[in-house]
């Protein structure tokens, strides 16, 4: 099966991307799964009900989150009505939504998303190592594609979980930074491995923001306005080929201007 996971949607620019690309690799690649991290579609920051069903309503199957994903305080009713928009599973108990989910592809075979949150530079949330363990441990035996977006900032944090879970995953991939990164691979046991998917949003930018902004605080370090920038609009992710026992057999790094 194929399945297309497309990078931190960004803002209005993101949206557009996905209006005029999502098709468009649906179609080439046979696609028959798509999954987009969306904890920025909304202003550049964050995610509504509205921007939820946008994105649904466009194509996509499941959306992950991360670090932004509490910005809007009306996500939080609609995240613990649905299954398909997803949190990451290392928030403490109680906390709304899930970070887990089971659907069933075009195909009809069933896959298992898992949204993580890593820790380094960012929340102290429960161990999303030991939060992987539990969540894999509730799956039926016959989950055999089993997707993980691990929201991270370092990448030691990403590639380790990528280790830690080579075998029992089909693919870890990393979101949060916005720079999609050239280091796609198999694991020896299988698990399809890529950094980070990159930014579906504004490639003139600063990880999506207007570079004037950016600069302006680099050099002054006063507090500034961001902005999501608007040119050089791009599609990136990554598409999975993976077999029926779960094992990645490809990965396809995804790059597309809107014209």
């Amino acid at each position: 099966m194929k399945v297309f996971f497309i990078g931190d949607i960004m803002g209005a620019p993101g949206r557009k991307a996905i209006d005029q690309l999502l098709h468009k690799v649906v179609d080439r690649h046979q696609i028959d799964l798509v999954i987009g991290n969306g904890e920025n579609v909304a202003g550049g920051l964050g995610i509504t009900p509205e921007m939820a069903e946008y994105l649904f309503n466009a194509g996509l199957d499941i959306i992950t989150t991360g670090n932004h994903l509490w910005k809007h305080k009306d996500i939080i009713p609609y995240i613990q009505k649905t299954d398909r928009l997803l949190r990451p599973a290392n928030y403490p108990p109680g906390s709304p939504g899930q970070g887990l989910t089971l659907v069933h592809s075009a195909a009809g075979q069933a896959v298992a998303i898992l949204n993580l949150e890593g820790r380094i530079f960012m929340e102290p949330l429960e161990c999303p190592f030991r939060t992987a363990d539990r969540e894999l441990a509730a799956l039926p035996p016959e989950v055999r594609v089993i997707i993980v977006d691990m929201h991270a900032e370092a990448t030691s944090e990403k590639q380790a979980l990528g280790w830690y879970l080579d075998g029992r995953v089909s693919a870890v991939i990393g979101t949060h930074t916005h720079v999609q990164t050239a280091d796609e691979r198999i694991l020896p046991r299988g698990t399809g491995y890529l950094t980070d998917a990159g930014m579906t949003g504004p490639g003139d930018s600063v990880i999506g923001m207007e570079r004037k902004v950016i600069l302006e605080r680099f050099l002054t370090h006063m507090p500034q306005k961001f902005k999501v920038a608007s040119h050089n609009v791009q599609l990136q992710g990554v598409v999975l080929n993976i077999s029926p026992e779960g094992k990645c057999e490809g990965l396809t790094r995804i790059q597309m201007a809107v014209n």
